[in-house]
């Protein structure tokens, strides 16, 4: 919607907001007995307090009447709007009380923005509608309407064209799964127990990764407020980083054609084998991907999922969680543009057949009401949609064998078959294969290579099938650590 300048006019804001912070006088307030605490069980390797909240403390979260949340929503358009129309001065931004009625009388289309905005560009701002209420004491469902309202505004009032089909189901639904993501990390990192220095830091991180909740913590008067207990959520965060160098192959020949330098992050929240009872999103796995090089991508790839519904099932050696999954999954690099939005149910699994051997293990399988893919190769110049939308169905496995300390065997496939709902009738099955081995050489450090293959089937009606193959190496140096609060 917006260049990424634009969305860097906020964090400046807030600086001069959080310099306060380190030295403003700060009272105590008494801690509440009615939070819900409960031991925890055995969670994924990482040491955690023998107690902790099930949810953010109700008494120093209170939740807003439905006015201010509502508000909030029609001033981050509001805000948008006016970046949009007197400061980059965009033609589609020129709206007005004719523009609003043609929108309401027209109905919905497809529209026409490039593939990063579509798919990560307006979850981007979902995940601003979602925040407004989910830090004003909402919780996750009760948050989910306002992400829906928003969009809904933002289409019929916000742009001089016609509502987006697309947009209307992107914007709230991945938004709101991205939006809870960073709602959880931001929680990791708040401690309002603190001050001084690191209190400081703690909300300059957490600002920088929900802006929105850093200005409704403003707001509130949240900045300053000292507490003698923990009043957050918080749950075990582990945290993978890669950096090395990725080949897409000349003629699928191991090892050739172009290179580029990437830093990968993983975040795994959440602990799915503690028996407990369970609400959205108390585990999740995203991972993100930065490319440089020949086609330099800020984001090459985003892919996750979390747990919206479901329970734990255990025994001695072994432990499983089975239930609904919401799912992200964005990839856009030289080879291909794939995106999809997908709900399903799956299992995660966990085995020990001895002391130094743990095998995991999940599967996946979700509908996918919303989805789009286009296969190049070199750099997108387009300024315009070169894809179809479309929807079908993904399934995705993962495997991991861990040798101990040693080393870990692994392997990921993704399966997306995809039906077009627009223009030339047709659908794509795609396939993405990634096995990979990591051998440990310090503490926390593995030295790893991951294979990629990928496949792209094209049936497009009147024409013969159209069959792709592209195969890809990264070679990369894996730092791992895990984060308890």
């Amino acid at each position: 919607m917006f260049p990424r300048s634009a969305k860097r006019i906020p964090f400046l804001v807030l600086a001069c907001c959080l310099y306060g912070v380190a030295i403003a006088q700060t009272d105590t307030l008494p801690a509440h007995e009615d939070s819900v605490r409960i031991p925890t069980g055995e969670t994924a390797e990482i040491a955690f307090p023998a107690g902790r909240l099930l949810h953010d403390d109700p008494a120093f979260n209170k939740r807003s009447p439905l006015w201010i949340p509502a508000v909030r929503v029609v001033n981050v358009n509001l805000f948008n709007w006016t970046l949009a129309r007197y400061v980059f001065n965009y033609d589609w931004a020129r709206v007005s009380p004719e523009s609003w009625k043609n929108n309401l009388k027209t109905g919905f289309q497809w529209d026409d923005d490039r593939f990063g905005m579509n798919f990560i560009g307006h979850p981007h701002t979902g995940s601003y509608y979602f925040n407004v209420a989910r830090s004003n004491g909402y919780t996750y469902l009760q948050s989910l309407p306002f992400a829906v309202a928003g969009s809904i505004i933002w289409e019929y009032f916000g742009e001089n064209t016609p509502p987006s089909r697309n947009d209307l189901i992107n914007t709230p639904l991945s938004g709101s799964m991205l939006g809870e993501i960073l709602y959880r990390i931001s929680s990791n990192i708040l401690d309002d127990r603190t001050g001084g220095k690191e209190r400081f830091l703690r909300e300059a991180v957490a600002a920088l990764i929900n802006p929105t909740r850093a200005l409704n913590r403003f707001t509130q008067g949240r900045f300053c407020r000292r507490t003698d207990r923990e009043i957050y959520q918080k749950e075990p965060l582990e945290v993978t980083f890669n950096f090395g160098l990725h080949k897409v192959n000349e003629s699928n020949k191991f090892a050739t054609g172009l290179t580029n330098a990437i830093i990968n992050l993983q975040l795994d929240y959440g602990d799915p084998f503690e028996v407990r009872p369970r609400k959205p999103m108390d585990h999740f796995r995203l991972r993100l991907e930065s490319r440089y090089g020949d086609d330099q991508k800020l984001i090459d790839n985003v892919i996750g999922y979390g747990f919206l519904f479901g329970k734990n099932i255990s025994s001695d050696n072994y432990g499983m969680l089975i239930g609904g999954f919401q799912h992200f999954d964005y990839w856009n690099n030289r080879t291909f543009e794939l995106g999809a939005l997908g709900f399903g149910p799956g299992a995660i699994f966990r085995f020990r057949p001895g002391e130094k051997f743990t095998l995991y293990s999940s599967l996946h399988v979700a509908g996918v009401p919303l989805a789009a893919n286009t296969t190049r190769f070199g750099p997108d110049t387009s300024e315009f949609r070169d894809y179809p939308f479309g929807g079908g169905f993904q399934a995705r496995i993962e495997e991991a064998f861990n040798f101990g300390n040693f080393a870990s065997l692994g392997f990921t496939g993704y399966h997306y078959r995809i039906w077009h709902y627009e223009g030339i009738k047709g659908r794509t099955h795609i396939s993405i294969l990634k096995p990979r081995v990591t051998v440990n050489i310090l503490r926390n450090w593995s030295l790893g290579i991951e294979h990629q293959v990928y496949f792209d089937n094209r049936m497009i009606e009147g024409l013969p099938p159209l069959r792709l193959r592209q195969t890809e190496q990264k070679f990369f140096l894996q730092y791992r650590f895990g984060l308890p609060r």
